[in-house]
């Protein structure tokens, strides 16, 4: 498995993983699939889009890019999806660890989470075992696909 920068021949796989996440409505705020022309948008205006790649298939992806803006422009903010098909293998750290390198790399200096959803016991468990601190829980803050609004933790890293 190796972990690089996306390339064009990439996008279709990378749309199916990062739809395929939207459509399980469970993780992502974003309610409205990638097509051919909003992905390549959409992936090409990160600071950095990074891919899990092995025998030329693509098994996870991450987006990074800045949190805010001006004072603020020092903090970035990630998301990772990983394919159904390819779960339970680790990728996700993989690519967690990556995006801490590239984002110091790039000169943020803090990683910031703002909606990691509750009930995703096993993204936090990762972002905690590899040193993200949870700033604490806001009620209510996402909306899953059911309708149902279940609490979100923001979590941060130094880098």
């Amino acid at each position: 498995m190796r972990i690089r920068e996306y390339e064009e021949k990439d996008l279709g796989q990378m749309i199916s993983i990062w739809n395929e996440v939207v459509e399980d409505g469970i993780a992502f705020p974003q309610e409205e699939v990638l097509d051919a022309a909003s992905g390549k948008e959409f992936f090409a205006s990160q600071s950095y889009t990074g891919v899990a790649e092995e025998d030329g298939q693509i098994a996870g992806l991450y987006i990074l890019h800045p949190n805010n803006v001006g004072r603020c422009g020092h903090i970035c903010n990630a998301s990772y999806a990983v394919s159904s098909a390819c779960r339970g293998q680790h990728i996700g750290e993989k690519l967690v660890l990556d995006c801490l390198t590239k984002a110091k790399e790039l000169g943020f200096r803090v990683l910031q989470f703002n909606a990691v959803v509750e009930s995703n016991v096993h993204a936090r468990h990762l972002y905690e075992r590899l040193g993200f601190v949870q700033l604490g829980t806001i009620p209510g803050g996402f909306r899953m696909k059911d309708g149902y609004y279940e609490n979100i933790c923001p979590y941060y890293h130094t880098l």
